[in-house]
Protein backbone atom coordinates (compact mmCIF):
# COMPACT_ATOMS: atom_id res chain seq x y z
CA UNK A 1 0.00 0.00 0.00
CA UNK A 2 1.12 3.15 -0.48
CA UNK A 3 -0.06 4.82 1.91
CA UNK A 4 2.37 3.27 3.81
CA UNK A 5 4.48 6.11 2.98
CA UNK A 6 2.18 8.56 5.34
CA UNK A 7 3.24 6.40 8.62
CA UNK A 8 6.66 7.19 8.39
CA UNK A 9 6.05 11.32 7.96
CA UNK A 10 6.60 12.83 11.34
CA UNK A 11 4.61 16.51 9.46
CA UNK A 12 1.33 17.15 11.87
CA UNK A 13 0.46 17.81 8.10
CA UNK A 14 0.93 14.88 6.31
CA UNK A 15 -2.78 13.43 7.00
CA UNK A 16 -3.86 16.62 4.79
CA UNK A 17 -4.12 15.80 0.90
CA UNK A 18 -4.48 18.32 -1.87
CA UNK A 19 -7.34 17.43 -4.19
CA UNK A 20 -6.85 19.17 -7.68
CA UNK A 21 -10.79 19.05 -8.73
CA UNK A 22 -10.57 23.74 -8.07
CA UNK A 23 -7.65 24.27 -10.08
CA UNK A 24 -7.47 21.83 -12.87
CA UNK A 25 -10.20 23.34 -14.78
CA UNK A 26 -11.97 26.45 -15.34
CA UNK A 27 -15.15 25.65 -14.35
CA UNK A 28 -16.40 23.97 -10.83
CA UNK A 29 -18.86 24.30 -8.25
CA UNK A 30 -16.90 25.89 -5.30
CA UNK A 31 -18.47 28.38 -3.75
CA UNK A 32 -16.42 32.54 -3.79
CA UNK A 33 -14.72 30.73 -6.77
CA UNK A 34 -14.94 33.85 -8.99
CA UNK A 35 -12.85 35.67 -6.61
CA UNK A 36 -10.36 32.75 -5.89
CA UNK A 37 -9.44 32.48 -9.50
CA UNK A 38 -10.25 35.41 -11.46
CA UNK A 39 -10.76 36.62 -14.51
CA UNK A 40 -7.75 34.74 -16.03
CA UNK A 41 -8.65 30.94 -16.26
CA UNK A 42 -6.52 30.19 -19.38
CA UNK A 43 -4.62 26.71 -19.47
CA UNK A 44 -1.33 28.14 -18.64
CA UNK A 45 -2.63 29.95 -15.38
CA UNK A 46 -4.16 27.18 -14.17
CA UNK A 47 -0.92 25.23 -14.96
CA UNK A 48 1.24 27.99 -12.92
CA UNK A 49 -1.58 28.25 -9.97
CA UNK A 50 -1.56 24.19 -9.86
CA UNK A 51 2.18 24.34 -9.22
CA UNK A 52 2.31 26.68 -7.31
CA UNK A 53 -0.26 25.29 -4.82
CA UNK A 54 1.99 22.13 -5.22
CA UNK A 55 5.23 23.34 -4.25
CA UNK A 56 3.16 25.07 -1.07
CA UNK A 57 1.57 21.73 0.17
CA UNK A 58 4.93 19.72 -0.31
CA UNK A 59 6.52 22.32 1.43
CA UNK A 60 4.46 22.25 4.26
CA UNK A 61 4.29 18.56 4.79
CA UNK A 62 1.16 17.66 2.43
CA UNK A 63 2.27 13.83 0.76
CA UNK A 64 -1.11 13.33 -1.25
CA UNK A 65 -1.71 14.74 -4.20
CA UNK A 66 -5.67 13.47 -6.12
CA UNK A 67 -6.49 14.09 -9.44
CA UNK A 68 -8.85 12.84 -11.66
CA UNK A 69 -9.43 12.57 -15.71
CA UNK A 70 -12.45 14.93 -15.72
CA UNK A 71 -10.48 17.48 -14.10
CA UNK A 72 -9.96 18.97 -16.78
CA UNK A 73 -5.83 19.28 -17.08
CA UNK A 74 -5.36 18.13 -13.83
CA UNK A 75 -2.89 15.05 -14.36
CA UNK A 76 -1.08 16.98 -16.97
CA UNK A 77 -0.41 19.96 -14.25
CA UNK A 78 0.74 17.24 -12.29
CA UNK A 79 2.67 15.69 -14.37
CA UNK A 80 4.45 18.02 -15.41
CA UNK A 81 5.30 19.06 -11.59
CA UNK A 82 6.83 15.52 -10.89
CA UNK A 83 8.99 15.56 -14.09
CA UNK A 84 10.21 19.07 -13.03
CA UNK A 85 11.18 17.41 -9.07
CA UNK A 86 12.60 14.46 -9.48
CA UNK A 87 13.79 14.69 -6.27
CA UNK A 88 10.11 14.59 -4.79
CA UNK A 89 9.93 10.75 -4.36
CA UNK A 90 8.01 10.60 -0.74
CA UNK A 91 4.41 11.28 -2.26
CA UNK A 92 1.33 9.33 -3.14
CA UNK A 93 -0.14 10.32 -6.04
CA UNK A 94 -3.90 9.51 -6.37
CA UNK A 95 -6.06 9.93 -9.57
CA UNK A 96 -9.71 8.62 -11.07
CA UNK A 97 -11.33 7.09 -13.76
CA UNK A 98 -15.31 6.92 -14.81
CA UNK A 99 -16.10 10.25 -15.45
CA UNK A 100 -15.23 12.37 -19.18
CA UNK A 101 -14.46 15.91 -19.10
CA UNK A 102 -16.32 17.34 -22.22
CA UNK A 103 -16.34 21.38 -20.87
CA UNK A 104 -13.56 22.12 -23.33
CA UNK A 105 -12.58 24.36 -21.33
CA UNK A 106 -15.64 26.40 -21.09
CA UNK A 107 -17.12 27.53 -18.07
CA UNK A 108 -20.65 27.56 -19.59
CA UNK A 109 -20.63 24.15 -21.07
CA UNK A 110 -24.24 22.63 -20.84
CA UNK A 111 -22.22 19.54 -19.87
CA UNK A 112 -19.38 19.61 -17.84
CA UNK A 113 -18.39 15.70 -17.92
CA UNK A 114 -20.09 12.43 -18.13
CA UNK A 115 -20.32 9.51 -16.61
CA UNK A 116 -19.45 5.94 -18.04
CA UNK A 117 -18.11 2.67 -15.71
CA UNK A 118 -17.68 0.62 -18.13
CA UNK A 119 -14.62 -1.68 -19.08
CA UNK A 120 -14.38 0.32 -22.18
CA UNK A 121 -13.88 3.65 -20.44
CA UNK A 122 -11.79 2.01 -17.74
CA UNK A 123 -9.35 0.94 -20.19
CA UNK A 124 -9.03 4.07 -22.57
CA UNK A 125 -8.55 6.29 -19.60
CA UNK A 126 -6.13 3.87 -17.68
CA UNK A 127 -4.21 4.61 -20.96
CA UNK A 128 -4.91 7.94 -20.69
CA UNK A 129 -3.83 8.19 -17.11
CA UNK A 130 -0.65 6.00 -17.59
CA UNK A 131 0.24 8.50 -20.78
CA UNK A 132 0.78 11.04 -18.06
CA UNK A 133 1.31 9.80 -15.20
CA UNK A 134 3.56 6.24 -15.75
CA UNK A 135 4.52 4.81 -13.27
CA UNK A 136 4.02 7.59 -10.57
CA UNK A 137 0.21 6.99 -10.25
CA UNK A 138 -0.08 4.86 -7.00
CA UNK A 139 -3.58 4.59 -6.29
CA UNK A 140 -6.48 4.87 -9.26
CA UNK A 141 -10.08 4.86 -8.04
CA UNK A 142 -13.50 4.42 -9.56
CA UNK A 143 -15.02 7.91 -9.52
CA UNK A 144 -18.19 8.56 -7.88
CA UNK A 145 -19.43 4.93 -7.21
CA UNK A 146 -23.40 4.97 -6.29
CA UNK A 147 -25.30 1.79 -5.70
CA UNK A 148 -26.45 1.52 -8.67
CA UNK A 149 -23.20 1.94 -10.22
CA UNK A 150 -22.18 -1.54 -12.55
CA UNK A 151 -18.51 -1.12 -11.49
CA UNK A 152 -19.90 -3.17 -8.59
CA UNK A 153 -21.10 -5.99 -10.55
CA UNK A 154 -19.08 -6.31 -13.83
CA UNK A 155 -17.47 -9.59 -13.17
CA UNK A 156 -14.64 -8.45 -16.49
CA UNK A 157 -13.92 -5.25 -15.18
CA UNK A 158 -12.95 -6.35 -11.47
CA UNK A 159 -11.05 -8.70 -13.25
CA UNK A 160 -9.41 -6.23 -14.95
CA UNK A 161 -8.70 -3.80 -12.14
CA UNK A 162 -7.51 -6.95 -10.42
CA UNK A 163 -4.75 -7.62 -13.03
CA UNK A 164 -3.77 -3.54 -12.30
CA UNK A 165 -3.51 -4.52 -8.85
CA UNK A 166 -1.25 -7.50 -9.77
CA UNK A 167 0.92 -5.47 -11.40
CA UNK A 168 1.32 -2.84 -8.31
CA UNK A 169 -1.56 -0.44 -8.68
CA UNK A 170 -3.10 0.47 -6.23
CA UNK A 171 -7.12 -0.12 -6.43
CA UNK A 172 -9.88 2.31 -5.14
CA UNK A 173 -13.33 3.93 -5.50
CA UNK A 174 -15.10 7.40 -4.23
CA UNK A 175 -18.77 7.86 -3.58
CA UNK A 176 -21.18 10.33 -4.11
CA UNK A 177 -24.76 10.87 -3.40
CA UNK A 178 -27.13 10.34 -0.64
CA UNK A 179 -26.34 6.26 -0.74
CA UNK A 180 -22.59 6.64 0.14
CA UNK A 181 -23.39 4.15 2.82
CA UNK A 182 -24.55 1.70 0.51
CA UNK A 183 -22.33 2.19 -2.27
CA UNK A 184 -19.35 1.57 0.41
CA UNK A 185 -20.77 -1.59 2.03
CA UNK A 186 -21.92 -2.75 -1.71
CA UNK A 187 -17.69 -2.11 -2.16
CA UNK A 188 -16.37 -3.69 0.79
CA UNK A 189 -18.08 -7.14 -0.30
CA UNK A 190 -16.82 -7.07 -4.19
CA UNK A 191 -13.87 -9.87 -4.05
CA UNK A 192 -11.91 -11.32 -7.35
CA UNK A 193 -10.24 -14.75 -6.37
CA UNK A 194 -12.06 -14.52 -2.81
CA UNK A 195 -9.61 -11.38 -2.16
CA UNK A 196 -11.10 -8.03 -1.63
CA UNK A 197 -10.95 -5.91 -4.58
CA UNK A 198 -10.73 -1.86 -3.05
CA UNK A 199 -8.00 -1.04 -0.47
CA UNK A 200 -9.25 2.58 -0.57
CA UNK A 201 -11.94 4.51 -0.53
CA UNK A 202 -12.76 8.15 -0.80
CA UNK A 203 -16.12 9.63 -0.05
CA UNK A 204 -17.64 13.16 1.39
CA UNK A 205 -17.93 14.08 5.32
CA UNK A 206 -18.40 17.17 6.60
CA UNK A 207 -20.15 18.81 9.20
CA UNK A 208 -23.07 19.03 6.94
CA UNK A 209 -22.98 15.49 5.99
CA UNK A 210 -21.95 12.67 8.03
CA UNK A 211 -24.36 9.86 6.87
CA UNK A 212 -21.23 7.80 5.65
CA UNK A 213 -19.28 7.69 8.87
CA UNK A 214 -20.61 4.19 10.27
CA UNK A 215 -19.71 2.56 6.95
CA UNK A 216 -16.22 4.42 6.37
CA UNK A 217 -15.45 3.59 10.05
CA UNK A 218 -16.10 -0.03 8.59
CA UNK A 219 -14.26 0.15 5.92
CA UNK A 220 -11.44 1.43 8.00
CA UNK A 221 -11.84 -1.58 9.91
CA UNK A 222 -11.85 -4.21 7.05
CA UNK A 223 -8.12 -2.50 6.27
CA UNK A 224 -8.79 0.20 3.80
CA UNK A 225 -7.41 3.48 3.84
CA UNK A 226 -10.50 6.56 4.28
CA UNK A 227 -9.27 9.64 1.86
CA UNK A 228 -12.40 12.11 3.02
CA UNK A 229 -13.23 14.77 -0.03
CA UNK A 230 -15.21 17.72 -0.01
CA UNK A 231 -14.51 18.22 3.96
CA UNK A 232 -15.53 22.70 3.23
CA UNK A 233 -18.57 21.16 1.64
CA UNK A 234 -17.96 22.78 -2.13
CA UNK A 235 -16.98 26.24 0.05
CA UNK A 236 -20.47 26.13 2.19
CA UNK A 237 -18.08 26.00 5.40
CA UNK A 238 -15.88 28.97 4.29
CA UNK A 239 -16.16 32.43 5.22
CA UNK A 240 -18.45 34.39 5.05
CA UNK A 241 -20.84 31.51 4.04
CA UNK A 242 -20.14 29.42 7.00
CA UNK A 243 -23.15 28.55 9.32
CA UNK A 244 -23.00 31.12 12.63
CA UNK A 245 -22.39 28.30 14.80
CA UNK A 246 -19.08 27.16 13.06
CA UNK A 247 -18.38 30.74 12.86
CA UNK A 248 -18.37 30.79 16.25
CA UNK A 249 -16.45 27.88 16.91
CA UNK A 250 -14.01 29.29 14.92
CA UNK A 251 -13.64 32.56 16.67
CA UNK A 252 -13.21 30.68 20.08
CA UNK A 253 -9.97 28.73 18.28
CA UNK A 254 -8.83 31.76 16.78
CA UNK A 255 -8.51 29.97 13.31
CA UNK A 256 -10.63 30.06 10.38
CA UNK A 257 -13.86 28.18 10.01
CA UNK A 258 -11.95 26.30 6.97
CA UNK A 259 -9.70 24.74 10.00
CA UNK A 260 -11.85 24.07 12.18
CA UNK A 261 -14.51 22.35 9.46
CA UNK A 262 -11.35 19.99 8.67
CA UNK A 263 -9.98 19.45 12.12
CA UNK A 264 -13.57 18.02 12.78
CA UNK A 265 -12.77 15.44 10.28
CA UNK A 266 -8.90 14.64 11.14
CA UNK A 267 -10.61 13.74 14.54
CA UNK A 268 -12.48 10.63 12.96
CA UNK A 269 -10.42 7.37 13.63
CA UNK A 270 -11.16 6.22 10.45
CA UNK A 271 -9.87 9.55 8.74
CA UNK A 272 -6.65 8.55 6.98
CA UNK A 273 -6.32 10.93 4.55
CA UNK A 274 -8.55 14.64 4.71
CA UNK A 275 -8.41 16.89 1.06
CA UNK A 276 -8.52 20.14 1.15
CA UNK A 277 -9.74 21.17 -2.26
CA UNK A 278 -7.46 25.12 -1.62
CA UNK A 279 -7.70 27.27 -4.90
CA UNK A 280 -5.11 29.57 -3.96
CA UNK A 281 -1.94 29.52 -1.47
CA UNK A 282 -3.71 31.44 1.35
CA UNK A 283 -6.54 29.08 1.28
CA UNK A 284 -4.09 26.19 1.26
CA UNK A 285 -2.63 27.44 4.24
CA UNK A 286 -5.32 28.60 6.10
CA UNK A 287 -6.81 24.50 5.62
CA UNK A 288 -3.38 22.84 6.56
CA UNK A 289 -3.96 25.04 10.16
CA UNK A 290 -6.48 21.90 11.24
CA UNK A 291 -3.85 19.97 11.96
CA UNK A 292 -3.58 21.77 15.35
CA UNK A 293 -6.77 22.72 15.99
CA UNK A 294 -8.28 21.31 19.32
CA UNK A 295 -11.41 20.68 19.69
CA UNK A 296 -13.28 20.54 23.33
CA UNK A 297 -16.47 18.91 23.42
CA UNK A 298 -18.74 21.84 23.62
CA UNK A 299 -17.30 23.01 20.40
CA UNK A 300 -17.80 19.31 18.90
CA UNK A 301 -21.32 19.17 20.60
CA UNK A 302 -22.15 22.71 18.99
CA UNK A 303 -20.74 21.35 15.48
CA UNK A 304 -22.94 17.89 15.51
CA UNK A 305 -26.38 19.90 15.37
CA UNK A 306 -25.07 21.11 11.84
CA UNK A 307 -25.69 17.74 10.48
CA UNK A 308 -28.55 17.81 7.55
CA UNK A 309 -30.47 15.47 6.05
CA UNK A 310 -28.83 13.62 3.36
CA UNK A 311 -30.84 13.95 0.47
CA UNK A 312 -31.37 17.59 1.53
CA UNK A 313 -27.65 18.24 1.68
CA UNK A 314 -27.20 16.60 -1.65
CA UNK A 315 -30.02 18.26 -3.15
CA UNK A 316 -28.39 21.61 -2.73
CA UNK A 317 -25.00 20.51 -3.69
CA UNK A 318 -26.58 19.90 -6.90
CA UNK A 319 -28.01 23.40 -7.20
CA UNK A 320 -24.78 24.72 -6.98
CA UNK A 321 -23.67 26.76 -10.26
CA UNK A 322 -20.62 25.96 -12.00
CA UNK A 323 -18.51 28.93 -11.74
Amino acid sequence: MPFARLATATTPTCHIGLGLAAVGRPGYINLGRDQDLGADRSAEALRTRTHELLDAAYAQGVRYFDAARSYGRSEEFLAGWLEARPAVDDVVIGSKWGYTYTADWSTDAETHEVKDHSLATFERQRAESDALLGDRLDLYQIHSVTPDSPALTDKELHAKLAEAAARGLTVGFSTSGPAQADAIRAALAVTVDGEPLFRTVQSTYNALETSAGPALAEAHAAGLTVIVKEGMANGRLAGAHAPDVLKEVAGRTGLGCDAVALALILRQPWAGVVLSGAATTAQLASNLHAAVVDLDDDQLDLLAGLAEEPRAYWERRGQLPWH
